[in-house]
């Protein structure tokens, strides 16, 4: 093999261990979050980098379940949830 063949190699393969140890790592907080909108609800497990994060995707997972439309999705994802319960980290 020729020597640029063997550089891109080694390149490929540190990007890609970059990529999967930070992706392994980033995730240090965990909560549920319960939502009630138009009478039905629903719960939803999120992990992220930050609380904020993870109650956001949570809360925007639980609605997506719950809301139709592109309306009725952005009133569920700002309403108050019904309950956030914070949970260890896996």
């Amino acid at each position: 093999m020729s020597k640029t063949v063997v550089i891109g190699v080694i390149f490929v393969a540190v990007v890609l261990g970059f990529l999967f140890y930070s992706s392994m790592h980033i995730a240090t907080t965990r909560v549920e979050v319960c939502v009630e909108f138009g009478g039905r609800t629903s719960c939803r497990i999120s992990s992220a980098d930050t609380k904020d994060h993870a109650l956001r995707t949570a809360q925007s997972n639980a609605c997506a379940l719950i809301a139709s439309g592109v309306t009725d999705t952005m009133k569920c994802e700002h309403s108050t949830p019904v309950s956030v319960k914070w949970l260890e980290k896996k």
